[in-house]
């Protein structure tokens, strides 16, 4: 959509902690961890269930169905409302509020819950189906692109792009570090984002006592050297973990929140979606970003609040090079890297994320603040969305 495009109001926000496989969010099936949220937004603007006329959800694990739909059953949404689960990997989260503003927008819809919500701890197990009749054969990671030499393992892909651009592990430990120290922080400022779900109240993921020493004890997820000989390894600090998560928005038409008096705490203002090269997956995240600075007119070193899910330490490092940004200017309160990546939601939880940032400001300057949210995906994808708060 361009600059010109309709904006749409942001009457409420809404996430859950952010949780590693295997930890307090493990039993969780997508729609509970989505429906605590749409509980949430509900109750938070007094809108009734029955108005909720559309849920477009963001989910890359879950093998088929429509969690969407689950979730809007579960949450005592109207049996009609419309349903859609939106599979773009990483971007889906950001992508299906997108998605929902589309619906406003062709008057499909006037209030749309959207974002993402991931339970990679309940993935179901994976299997190719041989043409010979054989055993079933399990994988990890399906295609992302017709050319198996232009379809890179993630983690290979970040380290040879690390080692590319002389990206160096001390560098990406140092960046990680940061991001967990902001989280720190910023537990209390994010608390009023953040719905409890078995208990769960901060993400589980943040780094306390972590020293730049201790940084640089930890494994190498993959090894590698820059051509200059420096060693531009991945750390395990510096790559964003499995995580399970959700994230949800509500979006309304300017009608609805009349209707309904909704308060408009924020504006949905535009969004970018494209390709990059499938090689180099990172890329996207900064295509993003420049495509959208170019479409809203928003200056990137201007915005109020920069929000990249940054899975790699590498992607965050490169990203503000490529865009000529200070490290400081994205991420202040710690980013994906200290809370985990939850695949479909990790989009949506940088959107609530900038969005919590940008009101709390707005709040206390009293004047409106403008931000950015943006991330990458597997397969050569990229996402940016624009957004005004007050």
């Amino acid at each position: 959509m361009s600059a010109a495009a309709a904006t749409f109001p942001i009457p409420a926000w809404a996430r859950t902690a952010v949780a590693p496989t295997g930890g307090a969010l493990a039993a969780c099936q997508p729609h509970e961890l989505g429906a605590p949220l749409v509980a949430r937004l509900l109750a938070h603007t007094g809108l009734p269930a029955d108005a909720v006329d559309a849920v477009v959800l963001g989910n890359a694990l879950g093998a088929g169905g429509n969690p969407a739909r689950v979730l809007a059953l579960a949450a005592g949404l109207r049996e009609d409302c419309q349903a859609v689960t939106l599979d773009s990997q990483c971007c889906a989260g950001l992508d299906a509020v997108t998605h929902g503003c589309a619906l406003l927008a062709l008057g499909q819809a006037q209030v749309v819950i959207a974002g993402g919500a991931e339970a990679w701890s309940r993935a179901p197990q994976r299997l190719h189906r041989p043409l010979d009749g054989g055993a079933p054969v399990p994988y990890e990671q399906p295609a992302f692109t017709p050319w198996p030499a232009r379809d890179p393992d993630m983690l290979q892909s970040a380290c040879d792009w690390a080692c590319r651009n002389g990206i160096t592990r001390a560098a990406q430990d140092a960046y990680a570090l940061r991001s967990h120290q902001r989280s720190l922080a910023a537990r209390a400022a994010m608390a009023g984002e953040i719905v409890p779900v078995r208990a769960l109240a901060h993400d589980a993921y943040v780094r306390a006592g972590m020293t730049a020493q201790r940084a640089a004890r930890l494994p190498a997820m993959r090894a590698g050297q820059a051509p200059a000989g420096a060693d531009c390894s991945l750390g395990l600090l510096g790559v964003s973990p499995r995580a399970d998560g959700a994230a949800l928005v509500l979006l309304a038409s300017d009608a609805a929140c009349a209707r309904w008096r909704l308060p408009v705490r924020a504006r949905w203002c535009g969004s970018v979606s494209l390709g990059c090269a499938p090689d180099w997956p990172m890329q996207g995240a900064a295509a993003a970003a420049r495509a959208a600075a170019a479409r809203s007119g928003w200056a990137l070193a201007g915005l109020d609040a920069l929000e990249l899910h940054d899975a790699f330490a590498a992607q965050g490092l490169l990203f503000c090079a490529e865009l000529g940004l200070d490290a400081g200017q994205i991420n202040r309160q710690g980013g994906g890297l200290a809370r985990g990546h939850p695949i479909g939601a990790s989009g949506a939880v940088a959107l609530v994320r900038l969005l919590a940032q940008l009101h709390a400001q707005a709040q206390a300057r009293r004047r409106p603040q403008r931000g950015l949210a943006c991330i990458a995906g597997a397969g050569g994808l990229g996402t940016a969305t624009w957004v005004q708060a007050r």
